[in-house]
């Protein structure tokens, strides 16, 4: 009877440690730092070896589909404005009074001169959508035991990064760490998430690094300042006619 009881547990967590595809995994961990929509305030830190350069956003999304995010500093860019809508992605540039729409390829250009591409921060692509997703070994970030995922796009595709490897904590579906590498299987950067604290009632990594691989004393730090879940934004919100008008 002891051993049946052993088997039947042993079974039982082998099931449940697979009874959620990476798919679930990856979609939960997207979610957990979107909601439904979300309204924020953030600062950039671009560092390099002889100069560092703050910058503060205020950025909205809704689902998938919809976001917007508004440089307010400093100064020279205040006012720039990058919206997306589904797959495409307009620049509004208040001092040439133009809106650029952004073509594909420059999604994997640099975001403003840190070391965040475009489509990290408009998130052109969809990290639950555009990829395949399977499981790798269990890896421990930040003392936390994570799932580590592997995502390869799908043929169908067209997507800035030919592999990532993104690493999501196994009790609150953080996503503490993401590998990216380019087509030529080779890493590019490194992504961290940290200062791990409740905002607007969710429990989300506050502190965001981005590091480029064999670039010494350079990296970007994203600082979330405030955050709103889930309250009402209509999609309207979201159009070249509003762009021109954020404050």
């Amino acid at each position: 009877m002891r051993f049946l009881l052993l088997s039947f547990f042993v079974s039982f967590l082998y099931f449940d440690s697979f009874s959620q595809s990476a798919n679930d995994i990856m979609r939960k961990a997207d979610e957990k730092m979107r909601g439904n929509s979300s309204q924020a305030e953030m600062a950039f830190k671009t560092i390099r070896s002889t100069w560092t350069r703050e910058m503060s956003v205020k950025t909205w999304s809704k689902g998938k589909d919809l976001a917007m995010i508004l440089v307010t500093s400093p100064a020279k860019e205040k006012g720039i404005v990058y919206l997306k809508r589904k797959k495409e992605v307009w620049n509004w540039i208040p001092v040439l009074e133009r809106v650029i729409k952004l073509p594909p390829s420059m999604m994997a250009n640099s975001w403003m001169g840190t070391d965040f591409s475009n489509d990290d921060l408009v998130k052109e692509s969809s990290v639950v959508d555009d990829y395949t997703q399977r499981f790798l070994k269990d890896t421990i970030i930040n003392n936390l035991t994570c799932y580590q995922i592997e995502l390869i796009p799908k043929p169908s595709t067209a997507v800035v990064w030919g592999k990532l490897k993104v690493a999501v904590d196994k009790k609150d579906y953080l996503q503490l760490y993401t590998e990216f590498y380019d087509e030529g299987n080779e890493l590019v950067s490194t992504m961290q998430g940290l200062e791990v604290k409740v905002m607007d009632g969710r429990l989300i990594p506050t502190r965001i690094i981005m590091v480029p691989k064999n670039k010494k004393n350079q990296r970007t730090e994203i600082i979330y300042k405030s955050i709103l879940f889930n309250r009402p934004i209509g999609e309207n919100y979201f159009s070249l006619e509003q762009i021109k008008n954020l404050d």
